[in-house]
């Protein structure tokens, strides 16, 4: 299975696991392969290094640099498709992009239910 994870579950999986942090053991452990382009990691570069973020970050033990460089050595970098124009009404809020429910057939599934199809595909992960 190929996931894209947005930033706000990447960072969730990274900083505090739950079922996002399962999702990228599962690609640790090649389950899943995770998907992303260079603007989405420049992304998630940038959130990661929001003063919100430094305690949680600190917590761990590790740098961000580290952290944000352990998830970009573990996705596949693809270049961003043309898609015409917007998907949705706004690119920025995952809630308009989960009504969609797919799109050009690939489904658009939070955490949760990703996890689900993974068990169910007889790839089961453990934290």
């Amino acid at each position: 299975m190929r996931l894209v994870l947005d930033t706000n579950t990447a960072i969730s999986g990274l900083i505090w696991q739950g079922v996002p942090g399962q999702l990228i053991d599962a690609a640790v452990l090649g389950r899943v392969q995770l998907i992303s382009t260079v603007p989405m990691l420049a992304e998630l570069e940038g959130v990661l290094q929001r003063t919100k973020f430094r305690e949680p970050i600190q917590r761990l033990g590790v740098a961000v640099a580290d952290l944000f460089d352990g998830y970009a050595a573990l996705v596949e970098r693809v270049e961003p498709a043309d898609l015409g124009g917007p998907v949705s009404r706004d690119q920025d809020d995952d809630d308009d992009l989960l009504a969609l429910g797919s799109h050009q057939g690939i489904a658009i599934v939070v955490a949760h239910d990703a996890m689900r199809i993974l068990r169910e595909s007889g790839g089961s992960t453990a934290r």
